[in-house]
């Protein structure tokens, strides 16, 4: 913060000389043509202008310093109008003191400069009371700046970290259930129950080795619903039946990784394990209105509509597909007879 940001790049830098130059040559013109100075004087009390810009530079730490942070307004503007008289003072001296001394000054120079000694002054003071305030955007403008980095890098923080949470809630009933169910087997069906550790194994290897992934291609997060399937295939047998009617050009299509467990698991959780008949999964998938749509649909029986549930997971894969894509309702959840499908929308 402390920089001065005409010194902070070679551009600025350049542009403030380029603007000494400009304005020593309307000087020295106006001296020179306007007042009927000679031109010996004129460029002699260029000194004056080059030292002012000079001192300009060190402007900037007393604005950087005197901040309604740290000091109160009046004491802010009393330092200021005592800072402006003691520059002033300061640059006059020492302008004097190089022409006199270093540049031997031409006939009539000590007689021009006490003669315009007071707007000499005054120039001084108004030089200070424009740079200062100029400085005081500037800082503000840096603060704000900093402050709209800090508050995004916060957000973009918070939401990684609700990402984050949301993605990895699976429900640990599943878990429980399948060790349960895997215990029971070891007695009755030893086979089975050695087959649904290794799938358990590889489904939860896949969540450990993709958790720091945001998106994976359709056909790779797939591979992992249907071990999923699998293994809720070995609890509850003869329960329900997963169709898929996919087409190929889906496959490569990128969604956000395990977003599809959570709403199959809604599936085994409010329909399966709920029904009294045997439930058909069916997935289906396609390109509309520049989304890629993915659709889960199961039949349910009449009179237990409250089985499809609305609950937690999928509000958890609403509120994801919003953080990660910006554009709210990308789930859309609806019954027709006894159809309940889920369909969510990936933008292309």
């Amino acid at each position: 913060m402390f920089t001065n940001p005409i010194l902070s790049k070679k551009k600025n830098v350049f542009l403030y000389i380029l603007a000494w130059f400009f304005i020593s040559a309307i000087y020295i013109f106006i001296l020179n043509i306007e007042l009927k100075i000679s031109i010996e004087i004129a460029a002699e009390d260029v000194v004056f202008i080059a030292l002012l810009f000079g001192i300009g530079l060190f402007l900037w730490y007393p604005a950087c310093f005197l901040t309604p942070e740290n000091y109160k307004p009046f004491k802010i503007f009393i330092s200021h109008i005592l800072g402006g008289i003691f520059s002033t003072i300061l640059w006059l001296t020492i302008g004097y003191f190089i022409v006199v001394s270093f540049l031997p000054p031409s006939n009539g120079f000590i007689d021009f400069f006490n003669k315009t000694l007071v707007l000499r002054f005054l120039t001084g003071m108004m030089f200070y009371f424009l740079l200062i305030p100029f400085y005081y955007i500037i800082i503000y403008y840096r603060t704000l700046q900093e402050k709209i980095s800090n508050e995004a890098e916060l957000k973009n923080s918070i939401t990684e970290a609700e990402l984050r949470t949301l993605k990895f809630q699976i429900n640990p009933h599943f878990i429980f259930n399948s060790l349960n169910s895997m215990s029971a087997l070891t007695a009755i069906d030893a086979e089975r129950a050695r087959s649904m550790i290794l799938k358990l194994a590889d489904f939860l290897r896949y969540t450990l080795a993709n958790n720091e992934k945001e998106k994976t291609p359709f056909g790779e997060e797939l591979k992992n619903i249907r071990l999923y399937l699998d293994i809720e295939q070995i609890r509850f047998e003869d329960k329900f039946e997963y169709v898929e009617e996919l087409k190929s050009d889906c496959l490569s299509m990128l969604i956000p990784n395990m977003i599809l467990q959570p709403l199959f698991e809604n599936v085994i959780k409010h329909a399966v394990y709920e029904s009294l008949s045997k439930v058909t999964l069916r997935l289906k998938c396609g390109i509309k209105d520049s989304y890629f749509f993915i659709a889960i649909e199961n039949n349910f029986e009449p009179g237990f509509s409250k089985s499809t549930g609305t609950g937690i997971g999928l509000q958890n894969v609403k509120r994801r597909l919003e953080l990660i894509y910006g554009i709210p309702d990308l789930l859309e959840v609806k019954t027709e007879g006894n159809l309940f499908k889920v369909c969510i929308f990936i933008p292309q």
